[in-house]
């Protein structure tokens, strides 16, 4: 298991180095493996697509709390999405999950995978069915591509920082 240790860095440190590793489920007994092949990143309350631009709320209260926790969200009623919080506690920074195996789209692969609000601020780890694995397979050379996030073209010029990571070759909606 990646432990919460691991998302105790800049967002943008770790970006690079969690593409091509696990997220992990279990449902019902049953354990699912899923390459990471597209994230992006939200790095605190200066980023106008990070939900803690608007300050500390209840809703992203999350965002400032313990690295290696999960932050989950329903976008526009109808989506859940799924980030990860990281950097140091009452710094408010996260990497939305866009992208496992073969699902792509933040949306459907939190519908496939049953994710809803249940996870928001539960930690990442085995207790609560949805955690990180580090990959065998995954070297230090992993290729990968940035490119601007999608979606906030609101954010203005933060809209256009490639702190989109994927993995290289890798189409995504």
């Amino acid at each position: 298991m990646i432990p919460s240790s691991f998302f105790k860095r800049p967002v943008l440190e770790i970006c690079p180095d969690l593409l091509g590793h696990f997220l992990v489920t279990e449902i019902d007994g049953k354990i699912e493996r899923f390459e990471i092949t597209e994230i992006e990143a939200y790095d605190g309350p200066k980023d106008l697509a990070c939900h803690a631009s608007k300050g500390r709320t209840a809703r992203t209260e999350v965002l400032f709390g313990d690295p290696g926790q999960w932050y989950v969200y329903l976008c526009y009623g109808v989506h859940w999405l799924l980030n990860v919080v990281t950097g140091p506690v009452d710094y408010p920074a996260a990497i939305l999950i866009r992208g496992i195996g073969e699902w792509m789209g933040p949306g459907i692969l939190t519908r496939e995978l049953k994710i809803d609000r249940r996870f928001n601020a539960q930690p990442a780890d085995t207790a609560t069915g949805l955690w990180f694995e580090f990959s065998d397979s995954r070297n230090q050379k992993y290729a990968f591509q940035t490119s601007p996030r999608i979606g906030v073209d609101y954010a203005g010029e933060w809209a256009a920082k490639p702190y989109r990571f994927f993995k290289a070759g890798y189409r995504s909606n």
